[in-house]
């Protein structure tokens, strides 16, 4: 008997495991780097090589050879946490420029492995190891141990501090929290280009108030201390160190609140920061024998600035690879020339390779495509519809695709001759017939998608309806790949049309749509959730029934949930809010003043974001969801919406997962999860 979808889902980590992922090609072009589980139910993942000439596979590092166990330390827990990563095992990587070395943390454990033996070996250390990175040069590997920044000769086998914190609140090379949850900045040091210094951020938490976060079922636990920086509050103090092999220690002073990213390469030392209104965007190149900073270029928005990965970034002969926004566009930049049009918004840079440049971007907003900037013109990558990422080096690329019409990703590896060859994926089939219609809907064209279940004949009867929205800023649900429908396909199967909306505040229609939710997160969410469903209705009449109308969401969706029951009870009938964002006082700074300025400068605008002043008009069935482990949006949020409905005397649910994150990770949970909600809907509905 094969395995239920809920079930699936949950064991497979939502179809991740099994994809490769985290290429590193070698400068020759010969060998592509690359991690993967073995199998798509098997979560340890592994290091394994592919060489170009001959087509084989290598595996190089299998976690369960290396007699490691799975205690991680706390702050390589968080750090997970931070970027969202469910599998374990060999999760991040780094190699020297040569790419014949790589090094890795396990467990807590620091290894090493020479590439073109498969030689690993584990480092003595004094603690556990965190964020290690070799040196360039291959000679050196830095790691963070007990807030210390640490450097190991890996010949001599040499093991110095070269930074050790000054309090318990301090930590040197780690990014602080606003910047690993909120800017996509997941480390705190930087090697130098010649591997005889390391930049390295400092922090201090000791101003960012301390929260606990408790186990109630668990009652003989100590409630765990976490600093957490909410809107309005202090954040850690970040300062930059240029710290020599020497012993020397040069301070990079800046005077914003926010170090946004930094990079070190063969032409600049370059920070980039952020005042706390996030109004500007500071690029800056350093002299790291001195820490002087020269302005090389600042960006301004009376809204705010968007920060882009991969840069910045310089081409060989020196010019500086940018993104910022110009005439209404997300638009990139080569030197001070803008070299894509406004109408193609360019999402990030992936790679560049000596004179091309890499980069995302999309001209439909349901689409990510791969395009390359070759030093005279603009050249796409990939030219079917569906979503792309990739890497170049050396003119070899990989090529990683998702459509609509084909299961999974499928990578393949494109080599200086034009011959690919394919890295397989082991992932698991989904085993599920999906039925999605992407278009636009409503008053302002919204990207949509429409799942109806596989086996409804249309016109035949009206289904209820299950909006299933994110919603917020920074993440999209409307791609066209087929990975992003699965759970609303399955929710489909139970019986209803499942809508998918992305309105104003979500990426991909650039700059204007985007800053439509200044000031206020809730009025314009909610006004195109109505806004697509009323769309969607008018396309397919005799297929939904307005009368019996879902919605259900996570973290920002969550929030978007129990609004929507809250403020529009003549549109949604029911609401699953899972880990919403009740009070946006109590979520971080650089999220929640990015779109809302200063609590104390601007309440109203909170107040107006806020739930809990629009507790007493509940009438609709409601059921809150939240992990008691949850450091991202903790508790509070649910609890304390939950005493304000009571006290208005509104009847809901609340479902508290003991032990669980943000991201439920636990197979269990997961599953359960998906059974729960479909269950409660549909008894909420009359079904």
């Amino acid at each position: 008997m094969s395995e239920s979808f809920p079930r699936l889902s949950a064991r497979t980590r939502r179809f991740t495991l099994g994809v490769p992922r985290g290429f590193t090609i070698s400068p020759d072009g010969a060998r592509v780097v690359f991690l993967r589980t073995r199998s798509g139910t098997d979560p340890v993942t592994c290091l394994w090589e592919l060489d170009t000439e001959t087509h084989i596979e290598r595996l190089v590092v299998d976690p369960r050879t290396l007699d490691a166990d799975d205690d991680l330390p706390p702050e390589e827990r968080a750090r997970r946490e931070r970027s969202r990563e469910q599998a374990g095992g060999v999760v991040a990587y780094t190699t020297d420029t040569a790419v014949t070395t790589a090094v890795f943390a396990l467990s807590g454990g620091l290894y090493v492995t020479d590439l073109p033996s498969g030689g690993t070996r584990r480092l003595d250390i004094p603690g556990s190891a965190i964020d290690p990175r070799v040196s360039p040069d291959g000679r050196l590997v830095a790691y963070v141990t007990g807030g210390a920044l640490r450097v190991q000769d890996l010949a001599s086998g040499d093991d110095r501090a070269l930074a050790t914190p000054e309090s318990p609140t301090v930590t040197y090379g780690l990014a602080e929290f606003v910047a690993a949850e909120e800017m996509n900045r997941m480390r705190g040091h930087w090697w130098s280009p010649s591997s005889d210094a390391l930049l390295v951020e400092r922090a201090d938490e000791a101003p960012v108030r301390s929260w606990y976060i408790a186990d109630p079922a668990n009652p003989d636990r100590p409630a765990v201390t976490q600093r957490y920086p909410a809107a309005g509050t202090p954040n850690a103090v970040t300062e930059l160190f240029v710290l020599g092999l020497d012993g020397s220690r040069v301070a990079v002073p800046y005077d914003d609140e926010y170090l946004t990213t930094a990079a070190w390469d063969s032409h600049a030392l370059s920070i980039v920061t952020m005042p706390r209104d996030q109004k500007a965007l500071r690029l800056f190149a350093v002299d790291p024998a001195t820490g002087r900073s020269t302005l090389v270029r600042e960006d301004t928005d009376p809204a705010w600035v968007d920060i882009f990965t991969g840069v910045p970034a310089h081409l060989d002969d020196g010019s500086l690879v940018w993104v910022a926004q110009a005439d209404g566009g997300n638009r990139l930049f080569v030197g001070d020339r803008a070299v894509t049009p406004p109408t193609l918004q360019v999402r990030a840079v992936l790679d560049v390779d000596h004179d091309s440049v890499l980069f995302t971007a999309s001209g439909d907003p349901t689409e990510i495509q791969l395009w390359t900037w070759d030093g005279h013109s603009l050249l796409p990558v990939s030219t079917r519809s569906g979503v792309f990422s990739g890497r170049m080096a050396s003119g070899v690329g990989v090529l990683s695709e998702q459509t609509l019409d084909a299961e999974g990703v499928s990578t393949t590896v494109v080599r200086r001759d034009g011959v690919a060859i394919p890295i397989p994926s082991v992932a698991e089939r989904p085993g599920l017939d999906l039925r999605v219609s992407l278009g636009r809907s409503g008053r302002r064209e919204l990207a949509t998608a429409v799942v109806l279940p596989s086996w409804h004949e249309q016109g035949s009867r009206r289904l209820p309806v299950l909006m299933d929205p994110y919603g917020g800023p920074h993440a999209q649900r409307v791609l066209n790949r087929r990975g992003g429908y699965l759970e609303s396909q399955w929710f489909a199967e139970q019986g209803f049309a499942v809508i998918v909306a992305d309105g104003r505040g979500t990426p991909g229609r650039g700059p204007g749509f985007e800053r439509a939710v200044l000031g206020d997160l809730a009025t314009p969410a909610l006004e195109d959730q109505v806004d697509a469903l009323q769309g969607v209705a008018e396309q397919y009449p005799d297929d939904l029934d307005l009368t019996r109308v879902a919605i259900r969401g996570w973290s920002f969706g969550g929030f978007l949930a129990a609004l929507a029951v809250l403020r529009r009870p003549d549109v949604f009938h029911a609401a699953v809010a899972g880990a919403p964002v009740t009070d946006w006082r109590l979520y971080d700074t650089c999220y929640t003043e990015r779109y809302l300025g200063h609590p104390d400068e601007q309440p109203e605008v909170y107040d107006n974001s806020s739930l809990f002043g629009d507790a007493a008009k509940l009438d609709r069935p409601l059921l809150l969801i939240h992990g008691l482990a949850d450091d991202n949006v903790v508790a509070a949020h649910t609890l304390r919406l939950s005493s304000a409905l009571l006290a208005a005397g509104r009847q809901h649910h609340v479902l508290p997962l003991s032990g669980v994150t943000h991201m439920t990770p636990q197979e269990v949970v997961a599953e359960n999860l998906l059974l729960l909600q479909v269950d409660f809907l549909k008894k909420s509905l009359g079904e």
